[in-house]
């Protein structure tokens, strides 16, 4: 997929997050040696009601152990945070809206 296209659909998920007046944050790692810590500094500098996983870590089956890890760092690092899977950028708000609730 070509990264302008990528990028667009991460900006309107997003947006779904803020017209549902849910504040997020956005992750993105890359496969370079530094995703593990950059994973764990999100997860800890602020309290997250869900996180959500997308399709780049889960999807590609040689990814499996990586998303793995992902979840277990989820699970160490943010414990009271829901887990949630997109099928597509767009979708994100709509996955972790299964979880929690705007105030």
């Amino acid at each position: 997929m070509d990264a302008d296209v990528i990028e667009a659909a991460l900006e309107k998920g997003k947006a779904e997050f803020e017209k549902r007046g849910v504040s997020a944050d956005l992750c993105l790692v890359g496969l370079d040696g530094t995703a593990e810590t950059k994973i764990v500094d999100y997860l800890t500098r602020h309290s997250y009601a869900c996180v959500v996983v997308g399709g780049g870590i889960r999807k590609p089956e040689p990814m499996l152990p990586f998303f793995e890890k992902v979840v277990n760092l989820i699970r160490q690092h943010a414990p009271d945070a829901a887990i949630a899977f997109n099928t597509s950028p767009m979708d994100s708000a709509e996955a972790a809206a299964r979880w929690i609730t705007a105030p």
